[in-house]
């Protein structure tokens, strides 16, 4: 345990906590993934969920590696809780635009089963989580201690989009 503590720089047993979560997820990651994939057969999914769990604790490990070098944290353990973040945010944006899509009229069932009209969908989708989406990073990385990194980070998301635009011009 110590050995994993100086690994993720972690001077506080509360800091455990993410780590703990992170785990958390990818296991419950690996098993819809294996849910997905073996529903029938019960041994096939339990073996499922753990190769998955392998598979993406390795995945993880590696980008947080990469991301560490990029982004400017004081510990390592902040980068999981950045992850964690962002999971949340993009599952609440979901949430946040359905209710709003189907006040509007805006649902899959308007739209035909054709792939054109679903892409225009899937499109229309995504242009209108992104403001929402931004306004949630910066509350939950407000709420979770890292608004500093998230208002960078939608700074630059922002600046992304206007140089794209006027390069258009």
């Amino acid at each position: 345990m110590e050995k994993f503590k100086r690994t993720w720089e972690i001077s506080k047993n509360w800091q455990l906590l993410y780590p703990i979560f992170g785990i958390i997820g990818l296991i419950y990651s690996a098993y819809k993934i294996s849910v997905a994939l073996f529903n029938e057969n019960t041994v096939l999914k339990l073996l499922g969920v753990v190769v998955l769990f392998y598979i993406l604790l390795k995945i993880c490990v590696f980008t947080l590696k990469k991301l560490e070098k990029r982004w400017i944290v004081k510990e390592r353990w902040q980068i999981i809780r950045i992850f964690i973040i962002f999971a949340i945010t993009g599952t609440s944006s979901l949430y946040v635009t359905n209710p709003i899509f189907n006040l509007i009229g805006l649902t899959k069932e308007t739209f035909s089963d054709n792939g054109f009209q679903l892409t225009i969908y899937y499109i229309l989708k995504f242009i209108a989580i992104l403001p929402f989406y931004q306004i949630l990073l910066l509350i939950f990385g407000w709420i979770f201690g890292e608004y500093k990194f998230f208002s960078s980070f939608v700074k630059k998301m922002f600046s992304r989009f206007k140089s794209k635009k006027s390069v258009k011009e």
